[in-house]
């Protein structure tokens, strides 16, 4: 009698491939949720930078389109309010079209050698129609934001 060995079952490709997708699956999903993760807290971060910024912004228009020139002209930083007198600023917004709406298209805060910088785009509307897009400098003094220039 001669010695005959054990068949050996062939391989199940099936069962491999399965755990390879199964591997790759799990892999992908930990990069979906690292990602939505990260993104959460980036937004978060960008959103604690120019929310401060959008406040400024908003009240100061605010005020202009309530014809409230003193609250406005308190929002200018110090150097706009050495550069003008509130009696100029108001006969400067007064001789305008008065502004009848706005929409913060855009804004941004730089740090430039530890001088803090944010710009703020906006569209603004006045009664007559008329619509322009402006770029509105602001200054951090004090810890407030101001608008500058």
């Amino acid at each position: 009698m001669t010695y005959q060995p054990i068949p050996v079952p062939p391989r199940d490709n099936r069962r491999t491939l399965r755990i390879v997708l199964i591997v790759v699956g799990a892999v992908l999903a930990l990069c979906c949720l690292g990602g939505a993760v990260g993104g959460f807290f980036v937004y978060g971060a960008a959103k604690e930078a120019v929310g401060p910024v959008r406040e400024a912004t908003t009240s100061y228009l605010d005020a202009i389109r309530s014809g409230d020139h003193q609250r406005a002209y308190d929002l200018l930083c110090r150097e706009e309010r050495e550069r003008t007198s509130l009696a100029e600023f108001r006969r400067r917004w007064e001789a305008e079209p008065r502004l009848v709406d706005y929409d913060v298209a855009g804004l941004t805060v730089n740090n430039t050698n530890g001088r803090v910088l944010g710009t703020a785009t906006v569209r603004l509307t006045t009664e007559t129609g008329g619509a322009s897009t402006q770029v509105l400098t602001l200054v951090k003094e004090d810890g407030a934001w101001r608008l500058c220039g």
